[in-house]
Formats: C-alpha cells, structure tokens, sequence
C-alpha cells in the first residue's frame, strides 16, 4: 500500500429539518389547535483514530462527505427523525485543519478519539411552540438551520519516541533494522527510503520505545531539492532527534562535517522549535575507516558540531547500537519522570 500522510476533504453537515405550522382536525373537535412537529436536526461529521490504520490513502479519491439531513416535521405532534451521524476514520497521529481559517480543529493522538469537525443543523420549529393565551392560531414555522460546510486538511504525523535524521545513505535505515524488527529497504544508492519506517525498539522485556526512519534530507530542501522538507512533520512529535552522519562518505570530495551542518540548516529553515529538541549525533559507518584515521575524523566533527552526546556506530554489524538504545531508553524515562512531576506540581 502507497503511503499518503496528507488529504485535502470537503465535509457537509446535514441541514436540519423545518418545523411545520399544522392544526389538529379531529371530529367534533373544532378548535384543535396548533400541533406542527419541529424539524429533526442534521447529521454531523465526526472524526475518529483507529490505530488499525496507517495511511490516508481512502481520502484520495472520496474528497467529498455529506451527513445526512434532518426530516421535516409534521402534524399531530410529530417530529421529524434526525438525520445519521457519519463518522471518518483516520489513523492515530492526524491532525484536521480548517483550510479556511488555519485553524487545528482536532489533534487525534490516541487510539479512539474523536472530534467534532461538521456540525449538524438545528432542526426548525413547528407552531406548537408559538400558541399562547393570545395567539391561539399561530401559522408561524422556522425553517431548518444549515449544517458546517468546511473545507479540511488532513496531516498525518507518526507517533514516534525518536526520529532518525540525515542525509540520504547515512545509515538511517540500516540502524533501524539493527535496533528494531523493522525492515524498511536498504541498499547502496541515496533515496531508498521514499516514505517514513516506525520500527519498536525493546531494550529489555518491560522496556521499549517507538523509533521513526524518514527520507533522508539535501542541502537546499527548503527550496524542494530532493524530497524537500515534506516528511520533517513526521519528526515533530518525537522527545529526541537521532542525527546520523556517514563518516566514510562515497564520494572522496564529500566533508561529513560540512553535510552534517547542511542538514541542521534545513532543520532549523523548516521549524525552529524542531531544531531545539534535544539531538545527539550518531557517527556511523566507523567500519570503513582505517583505524588510523578514526580518531582525527571522528574528532574533526566532534569539534565542528559539538554534539550534547554523541556515539560511534556501524550499524551494519550492530557494533555500538545497543550503547544507543540503552542511553535512548534512560532520557526517555528521565523525561516522563519531569513531565509527571511537573504536572503533579
């Protein structure tokens, strides 16, 4: 199945119903009186995650959703059925937009939730509800109000602990199957990775956290090279960014240091409070290197970056892999521990 994380929709609330001005003829009852039913309310549009899904990919085609409308009311006392609620199914991690106004109607982050993104109209009101003592015969009715009609944007953004970031060919997806049970597509030529790999990092059996692979990054993405910055929302709900950087570059004339600030360029282009969450650089592909030279290129980044961690990896064969996971493992649970005594304060 193709991956689609964005859709445009069109979603029309039932109208509601109008009230009816009715009077009661019954045999030997001249004077019945006013008894017109209200008009039943419209339907309205309900947004709801099913982490059963992971793709908008049933938007693509069906961009128009109508709930629908309210019956009329009728005589006798009779009110109109109100119309069927339609309810949409999105995957976990969809955010709804108001095209028109920018405004986020709904961040669907857990499995379940729902959201009001159409309101049905109210039903008319029938003339039972204008009689009085002076108005004993009233021909007054309202009609049905009209239901929301919006346009919507949806975005899909993964829920992940962790993302990966680099360059193409970095290492991202080979990490990921060194760490996880994940099997994203790997193999030696950039743009392998085409859309975002969620794999479960377990680092013990109670233990274990949600790691997300996306296409690698190009110096120049804010202006569309490559992929552009298109997938970086993915990254946005993630605690700790992981940056991987080749050390032992195909291309002879390539400088790790100079990609890796490229990359934090970008970065910092498409969102400034993405660029503050805490990163930590993973130097990988340290099997290519002759011994000799590890130590003045690893240093020569280090100095460059100036990284708050960073840890040397080849992900290929796992070696220094396991060393990530177990200091990913503690941040994450050192930040939920700050994150409940905050709330708790």
């Amino acid at each position: 199945m193709k991956f689609f994380d964005e859709a445009k929709i069109e979603v029309i609330a039932g109208d509601g119903g109008n009230g009816v001005a009715s009077f009661r003829r019954e045999k030997f009852i001249p004077f019945g009186g006013p008894d017109g039913g209200d008009g039943g309310r419209g339907g309205s549009i309900w947004a709801i995650a099913d982490r059963n899904l992971n793709t908008l990919i049933d938007f693509r085609y069906t961009r128009v959703f109508r709930a629908q409308k309210g019956e009329n009311g009728r005589g006798s006392d009779c009110y109109g059925k109100g119309g069927d609620d339609m309810e949409l199914r999105v995957p976990v991690g969809t955010v709804v937009t108001d095209l028109a106004t920018g405004e986020a109607i709904a961040d669907l982050d857990h499995d379940g939730k729902r959201a009001l993104i159409a309101q049905g109209g109210q039903g008319g009101l029938g003339n039972l509800h204008f009689k009085s003592s002076t108005n004993r015969a009233p021909r007054q009715c309202t009609p049905g109000k009209p239901g929301d009609h919006r346009e919507l944007r949806l975005e899909l953004r993964v829920l992940a602990d962790v993302g990966l970031l680099g360059l193409p060919n970095a290492g991202k997806s080979t990490f990921i199957r060194a760490v996880s049970a994940a099997k994203p597509k790997v193999a030696d030529y950039p743009f392998t990775t085409l859309h975002p790999n969620l794999g479960v990092v377990r680092v013990d059996h109670e233990r274990s956290f949600v790691i997300a692979d996306i296409p690698g990054l190009i110096e120049g993405a804010a202006e569309g090279a490559g992929l552009g910055h298109r997938f970086l929302k993915h990254l946005q709900r993630t605690g700790l960014l992981l940056h991987l950087v080749d050390i032992a570059p195909f291309d002879p004339g390539c400088d790790p240091t100079k990609d890796a600030k490229a990359i934090l360029k970008e970065l910092r282009k498409y969102d400034q409070a993405l660029y503050d969450k805490p990163r930590w650089l993973v130097i990988n592909k340290i099997d290519l290197v002759p011994e000799e030279e590890r130590q003045a290129r690893v240093g020569a980044l280090l100095r460059s970056y100036k990284p708050e961690r960073h840890f040397i990896t080849a992900a290929v064969s796992g070696e220094g892999c396991r060393e990530v996971t177990y200091a990913v493992m503690d941040f994450l649970e050192q930040h939920r521990r700050h994150e409940i005594s905050d709330s708790a304060g």
